[in-house]
């Protein structure tokens, strides 16, 4: 019978403000999720009662296998509904919660004083705002400040509980056990204008390509010319549009991209100021004004927005734009008493986005942490939010990280298990299988994974290791899409790694391109910067230009791509052969014929690409 939640919410309020009493249940309080502390991380002391948490509530959904299911009709060309992309609704739909799953939990919350909340768009997902205290009692919990190595410092917990009632109604509640730290996949500002070429480097032989590549710096006209975008004119820019991901108050500055393309977009530069801001949870607005001092001091603010913002409007003008900025609610000020904000960033924005009727057909997103830094129940969750994206035609690419199978020499590549084993690290939301991984290649003629040894580089500063990343999920299995590509990988490398990595594992990348010395513009001055960031935006960027031909010709946008990259539009790929994996202290995976999980199945060959998709 369902439940009369008005007078369940009448009877909360006369009763008691929130937590005024003791909790109470229908039934006993039992552990929902342990999550160990991932190494690097040490306890400080109890968190604050008062700190505010915005708790999000991830409500079981009630037919994700059917959305599943029409995920891969809609994405498969050999498929009758391939590019039958479902509707906003009809998602929406297919994912929500059932009644009783609902009722359950607002009686839960009504009753221990919790009387306001919202909802994602299919009310899969809850969201209430706490303090510390009001949230231990609620999960039977008690949370923590934690600092990292490197400082950062956040409230989290390593255990909580439901009433056993809920526990097959809620699949995790956040945050609790997730201590990831999302952070940009860029390595190394290259503060250098003078050309610069390694020893052992061998320049193209094509003339073409010859002329407008060199290693130092990578600049828009190499891309074009190297992938095969340079005379392609665009023919429904209007409708045809490209997304990036801003997080962790990163923010285009519209000054230097304005820099950056008038010397090598010059077309194109008057976008620097029109690009479209989005801004969540409070995210930074794209800003119209130079850095300030104080914010050039801080160094990193705006080096992966910008970098984004550069390669996307360079390589896609005169398309649309719409960069999006997803910041932390409420406002906080990082120091131990008013820890870091406590909002699970992909979370934040992928529910933002379900719920617009407007959202770019490809969206690039360079961002991303160890996998095993974050409870299993939530990286499932959010990679289910990421497969409704998919489901209506978005395209949605990642990086595939920059420490190869984990760090340089191995003092981090241990499980987070309880039993510190030795092991390779993979990343999330890389490994998410609803999600295109792109890794990192350097040269032209051939290309090969990009890998840089640590050591002094071009402008004579001593530089960290950089390895495009690889790897293999333990939390998602291999999908189905890899059943080629895969096993045959892995039978060919004779039980080398055996117990490092997970064979039968969500393997990536799925694809490359260039990742080593983009041309860049940073705080007025020209300079450059490396990373599977850097290959990401890219790599979208060329997919974006396909589906201006797909569309142009009345057709759908390519949507999730991986089932048609693995069974038909590898062939628009150069294959990479030359390469490894490296990190965690060996030469790592390496790069082979076909697909591997350094360089996926290679990089664009743009005009293919187009034929493939059938315009």
């Amino acid at each position: 019978m369902k439940l009369d939640l008005t007078l369940l919410l009448s009877a909360a309020i006369g009763a008691q403000t929130v937590f005024g009493t003791p909790i109470r249940s229908r039934t006993p309080y039992l552990t929902k999720e342990t999550h160990n502390v991932p190494r690097k991380w040490s306890k400080l002391g109890r968190a604050p009662g008062d700190h505010k948490l915005h708790l999000q509530i991830g409500m079981k959904q009630e037919n994700f296998d059917e959305l599943d299911r029409q995920l891969y009709e809609v994405s498969d060309p050999e498929h009758s509904r391939y590019g039958q992309h479902l509707s906003f609704d009809a998602v929406n739909e297919l994912v929500k919660p059932a009644e009783e799953s609902l009722d359950l939990v607002h009686e839960w919350l009504l009753t221990n004083g919790v009387s306001e909340f919202s909802y994602s768009p299919a009310k899969d997902w809850i969201n209430i705002y706490v303090d510390v205290a009001s949230a231990e009692r609620l999960l039977d919990t008690e949370y923590s400040v934690f600092q990292h190595e490197d400082g950062s410092v956040l409230v989290r917990t390593s255990t909580w509980s439901l009433p056993a009632h809920l526990h097959e109604h809620v699949d995790t509640i956040q945050p609790t056990t997730s201590f990831m730290r999302t952070a940009p996949k860029k390595t190394d500002w290259v503060q250098f204008a003078e050309p610069f070429t390694p020893a052992g480097y061998k320049p193209p032989t094509n003339e073409t390509i010859a002329k407008v590549c060199r290693l130092f710096t990578v600049t828009i006209e190499c891309f074009q010319t190297l992938y095969g975008t340079l005379n392609y004119h665009q023919k429904v820019p209007g409708i045809n549009r490209i997304g990036f991901n801003n997080y962790l108050n990163q923010t285009p500055i519209r000054p230097d991209i304005f820099s950056f393309l008038e010397k090598y977009r010059p077309e194109a530069a008057p976008n620097a100021y029109a690009f479209r801001s989005i801004e969540i949870a409070g995210g930074p607005a794209a800003q119209y004004t130079p850095l300030t001092l104080e914010q050039a001091a801080g160094d990193d603010i705006s080096k992966e927005a910008n970098l984004d913002a550069q390669t996307i409007l360079g390589m896609t003008f005169p398309q649309p734009v719409y960069s999006y900025s997803t910041g932390g609610s409420p406002p906080f000020i990082p120091d131990i008493n008013t820890p870091t904000d406590t909002n699970e960033p992909y979370l934040t924005w992928v529910n933002y986005v379900m719920g617009q009727e407007d959202v770019p057909q490809v969206i690039s997103s360079s961002y991303g942490d160890d996998e095993q830094s974050i409870p299993k129940s939530y990286a499932d969750r959010v990679c289910k939010q990421f497969a409704q994206l998919g489901a209506r035609g978005i395209s949605l690419l990642v990086s595939s990280g920059d420490g190869g199978l984990g760090d340089e020499d191995g003092t981090s590549c241990y499980s987070n298990d309880g039993k510190n084993s030795t092991t390779f690290l993979p990343e999330f939301p890389a490994a998410c299988p609803y999600v295109t991984t792109v890794g990192a290649t350097m040269q032209f003629e051939p290309e090969v994974s990009a890998l840089r040894e640590p050591g002094i580089g071009p402008d004579g500063n001593t530089h960290g290791f950089y390895a495009s990343g690889s790897g293999f999920s333990y939390y998602f299995p291999r999908p189905s899409y890899q059943d080629k590509v895969v096993p045959p990988y892995v039978s060919a490398l004779n039980g080398l790694y055996d117990g490092l990595y997970n064979k039968n594992g969500r393997a990536y990348p799925d694809v490359s391109a260039q990742g080593l010395y983009f041309a860049f513009w940073w705080n007025g001055t020209e300079s450059s910067i490396s990373g599977t960031s850097a290959s990401c935006p890219l790599m979208s960027s060329v997919i974006s230009l396909v589906n201006d031909a797909l569309i142009s010709s009345g057709k759908a946008p390519l949507g999730f791509l991986n089932p048609w990259l693995y069974s038909k539009g590898y062939q628009g790929f150069t294959d990479i052969l030359n390469g490894s994996s490296h990190g965690c202290g060996v030469t790592g995976f390496p790069v082979t014929k076909g697909w591997d999980p350094v360089t996926g199945l290679g990089t664009p060959v743009f005009p293919e690409l187009v034929k493939l998709a059938g315009c």
